[in-house]
Parts: structure tokens; C-alpha cells; sequence
């Protein structure tokens, strides 16, 4: 495994694979390694001939700076992690390298509409800083493949939506999310949660697939009440709700009668961590 700092010399790497014809599988990551990053690596590896991971802590993408600063960085760890794995190369820049004259007034990519709702609303600006840094990373790296979790489905969907509309040639393929065996989705932000709050935290899959049950099994109509009794079931556990809701699979919108491919989406805090997860219905 190669540690490659400078996109000068990542590039001249890149043009040695592209002039033997190699396929070039990309996995962005932020670092604090888990199982379902290796799980992205092991998907890779049935793509790609070369595989390159980056470790990157994006400032653009946090609209709180406390939750900058406090970012579990682990890399010696994840360099351990990532030699197991077999990649080829791990981009490791720093912020002046990606951002030389500071990310405030870096040129940015916006996906419209999408970026701005659901958990855009909750948090303004994330989703340009996660497009502005994939769009970089496809143009530094162009890999043939870049691989993303289902968990994040939202910007799942924004990554997809960008790579058509700006004509990337780079196919997206994605991952089920991965969960411990109590249910809980695995991220890299449940580092946070005391050990209190990780009894408590799975509890959230579990309300989500007893809605989705519920929604399959009665009529659609009452929705809206099957919702509103889930909320009142979370916090009866402990959790904070920003969102919770059924939403069209495609456009976001909140589903309707005529939405045949429906999702829940939660986002929801625990303490001072904040929790996403979803399920598709349908």
C-alpha cells in the first residue's frame, strides 16, 4: 500500500494505471475505519484492478465547527486496517493541499433541490461541501468505479444525480447498509455514544422496521398515524427527532398515494450524537 500526500504524485500513479488499461476502483472515506468501510473495499475488489481509499476530513462539508474539531482521527489504526485489506494506494492530503486558499471561497458543486431538503434543511451547506469534494476526488483520481453505503441514502442519491447531470465516467455502485447484530447501523459517529446510549441506540432500527411492517401490512392511508405512534415510541426511548418520516425513493418529496417506491428516513439524536438510518419499503 502506497501513502500518497500530493495530488502531483497521485496523478502521475494514475496515469501509469490508465496507459495499461487497469480499472480504477475509488472509496472515499473520512478515516475512524469500520466494518462497513472494509466491506466497501471487499465490493471494490470485484470491480477494479486498482484500488485507491482516501482519508479526508472534509471542513466544507461540517456547518459545526465543534463537530470539526472533534472527529475521531484514527489514522495510524486505519492504515493497519487498509494494509489487511490489500489496497493499492490511500490518498492522505491535507486541507491546503485539497483547499489551498481556504474552503470559504473554494469554487463549490451544488446539486439542487435535493441538497437543500430533508436532512439538507437540517443541515444547510453539508451536501455542497460532500459534492464539492466527491467532484474533486473523480477529477483527481477518474476512477472507473467509486463505491458509497446505502446508509447515507440521501447523499447516495445527490452522488448518483451528479455524476449523470456533469457526465462523470464513473459508474456508482452501492452497498446494504451494515449493522451490528443488534441492528444498529455501523458509523463512525457511535464512537460518541456513551455506553448507556449504546443499549438505547439500536432501538431506532427496530422502531423503523416495525413501521415499515405496519405500513406494509395496513392500509397506506393511515400512514400518518403510524408515523406520529413511531415518533412517540422514540422518544419514549430517549431519542430527539429532526426527521422521521416516509418519502419518494426518487425525488425525496414526502410520499404520496401514487409514490410506489417509498423510504423511511430518521434522523434522530441520542445524546450529543446524531443518528441516521433508513429502510426501503416497497
Amino acid at each position: 500500500m502506497h501513502i500518497i500526500k500530493k495530488i502531483h504524485t497521485l496523478h502521475k500513479k494514475i496515469k501509469i494505471f490508465k496507459k495499461t488499461k487497469k480499472k480504477i476502483g475509488f472509496v472515499p472515506t473520512m478515516g475512524n475505519l469500520h466494518n462497513g468501510h472494509i466491506k466497501l473495499i471487499l465490493l471494490s475488489q470485484k470491480y477494479s484492478d486498482i484500488i485507491i481509499v482516501s482519508i479526508f476530513i472534509n471542513p466544507m462539508q461540517f456547518n459545526n465547527l465543534l463537530d470539526l474539531k472533534n472527529y475521531p482521527k484514527t489514522f495510524k489504526k486505519d492504515c493497519k486496517i487498509l494494509r489487511n485489506t490489500g489496497i493499492d494506494i490511500l490518498f492522505f492530503p491535507e486541507i491546503n493541499e485539497i483547499y489551498p486558499n481556504g474552503f470559504k471561497n473554494h469554487t463549490f458543486v451544488n446539486v439542487p433541490i435535493l441538497s437543500k431538503i430533508v436532512e439538507g434543511e437540517s443541515r444547510p451547506g453539508h451536501f455542497v461541501g460532500v459534492t464539492t469534494i466527491v467532484s474533486k476526488f473523480f477529477n483527481i483520481i477518474q476512477p472507473n468505479f467509486s463505491f458509497f453505503g446505502e446508509k447515507d441514502y440521501q447523499q447516495l442519491l445527490i452522488i448518483k444525480k451528479l455524476v449523470k447531470e456533469l457526465n462523470y465516467m464513473v459508474k456508482i455502485v452501492s452497498l446494504s447498509t451494515i449493522r451490528l447484530k443488534n441492528g444498529l447501523a455501523l458509523s463512525s459517529r457511535n464512537n460518541y455514544l456513551t455506553c448507556e446510549e449504546q443499549k438505547i441506540a439500536p432501538y431506532l432500527y427496530k422502531i423503523i422496521r416495525k413501521t415499515s411492517k405496519k405500513i406494509i401490512k395496513e392500509n397506506i392511508d393511515n400512514r400518518a398515524e403510524i408515523i406520529n405512534q413511531s415518533k412517540l415510541d422514540l422518544i419514549k426511548k430517549g431519542f430527539l427527532i429532526d426527521i422521521f418520516n416516509l418519502y419518494d425513493r426518487e425525488t425525496l418529496n414526502l410520499s404520496s398515494k401514487n409514490s410506489k417506491k417509498m423510504i423511511i428516513l430518521a434522523s434522530v439524536w441520542l445524546g450529543k450524537t446524531r443518528l441516521i438510518d433508513n429502510k426501503k419499503i416497497f
